[in-house]
């Protein structure tokens, strides 16, 4: 087995695929920004992506390199640039200097349209970046990622149990258990000279409406039937901008997130479909829903 370099190891997705790694037996090094318990085949590596020293002491030695963190949402957009771009600039020399052999990088859907949003723009410069790198490279971009731990999706599995969830304008989506995610970005860190850009998902073709999206979530709360009312663009800036004034820098919705959220199509593409010898999802959209609300059920969420 190989040694992993992985940041975001301590969030939602990272922490997925240190799970995923640790079970194939590979060893990993992991940064962090706070001090972890020990575990059995992790090396932590105190720093974060603004600190040389440590992005060398991650790299070094590491047969690939898989770069998750990196700033989802924040109340200034400004901020994206200096996580999301600058940081994956400093991964990618890192990584070159060590002579990782691979190069795995989560991006996002939101990358296909950067003028919709800040952070779209930062994953979309992120990107080429990593295709301009001259290392061996792989760009996932992920469509919503849901699963245990994840506080964003757990917005709409809460609204849900209350019988309501607030869409975004009409359009559809794809989604993928943060499980298969992980498996997929494993698997992509054995696998040289795959340079493509993949957008996976769980295998539904076409993606989910944001209606059936919503009958699902309801139907793993136990509900059958909830109240998904469309809301406008217009109506959604509003909300975001109550959440700021309610939560402050914990605001989950905001003006920026707005923007890619009406747009009417965040489907993953067939034409980047990881090839089926590479990865297949094994986890459909209905029971890995349920599992989720099971999941937030035991652990006292709700």
């Amino acid at each position: 087995m190989s040694t992993l370099a992985l940041t975001g190891a301590t969030g939602f997705v990272g922490s997925a695929v240190l799970d995923e790694a640790l079970a194939q037996g590979h060893d990993v090094r992991a940064l962090t920004r706070r001090e972890q318990e020990q575990r059995a085949g992790v090396e932590w590596i105190a720093g974060t992506l603004a600190d040389p020293g440590a992005l060398a002491r991650l790299c070094g030695g590491a047969d690939a390199v898989i770069h998750v963190a990196g700033l989802t949402n924040t109340p200034d957009p400004a901020d994206f640039e200096s996580a999301n771009v600058t940081g994956t600039a400093a991964m990618i020399s890192a990584a070159r200097d060590a002579s990782a052999s691979r190069f795995v990088f989560v991006s996002s859907l939101s990358a296909r349209e950067p003028e919709l949003s800040a952070y779209g723009a930062s994953k979309a410069r992120a990107e080429a970046l990593v295709e301009g790198s001259r290392l061996d490279w792989t760009i996932l971009r992920p469509p919503a990622v849901y699963g245990p731990r994840d506080a964003d999706m757990f917005e709409l599995f809460r609204s849900a149990r209350l019988g309501l969830v607030p869409l975004p304008p009409g359009g559809a989506t794809s989604i993928i258990h943060v499980a298969d995610l992980a498996r997929l970005l494993v698997a992509l860190t054995g696998r040289g000279r795959l340079k493509a850009i993949y957008e996976p998902d769980d295998g539904r073709e076409g993606g989910w409406a944001h209606k059936e999206l919503a009958a699902a979530i309801g139907r793993a709360v136990g509900r059958r039937a909830v109240f998904a009312p469309h809301l406008p663009k217009g109506m959604l800036d509003l909300a975001a901008r109550a959440d700021r004034l309610v939560r402050g820098d914990r605001a989950k919705l905001t003006v920026d997130r707005v923007g890619y959220m009406a747009h009417p199509n965040w489907v993953a593409r067939s034409d980047r479909r990881v090839p089926s010898e590479v990865w297949k999802p094994q986890i459909g959209g209905e029971e890995g829903l349920k599992a989720t609300a099971e999941w937030y059920a035991r652990e006292g969420w709700f």
